[in-house]
């Protein structure tokens, strides 16, 4: 029972975004971290600036 409620609990998360940060760190650590030249990772108001803006920007309505 413990097992599916994580399992649910870890879905709602990807579903919303919120664990975006936390997929976001992952990506960098796997691909970024071996390049000599990579930029350090965003932090996390840094992160959720950028992923916000990138929803929000073609919304031009206001209803």
């Amino acid at each position: 029972m413990l097992k599916k409620l994580k399992h649910l609990w870890h879905m709602v998360r990807r579903l919303t975004g919120d664990d975006a940060y936390e997929v976001y760190l992952k990506h960098h650590a796997e691909f970024h971290q071996s390049s000599p030249d990579a930029p350090p990772p965003l932090s996390r108001k840094e992160f959720f600036k950028i992923w916000q803006d990138s929803q929000w920007k073609d919304i031009k309505r206001c209803c």
